[in-house]
């Protein structure tokens, strides 16, 4: 799911800030590794 949110993210459908708290850790990471990582902040 971690990928699925990142996808979301960079297609612009959701926020960091959507992302369950389970997943936000994993999905930082998913952001960073696909160079995306100023992405991954909080604010809605």
């Amino acid at each position: 799911m971690d990928v699925v949110y990142a996808t979301l993210i960079i297609y612009g459908k959701r926020t960091f800030a959507q992302v369950p708290m389970s997943l936000k850790e994993r999905t930082k990471k998913c952001l960073e590794d696909l160079g995306m990582g100023e992405l991954a902040k909080e604010e809605a």
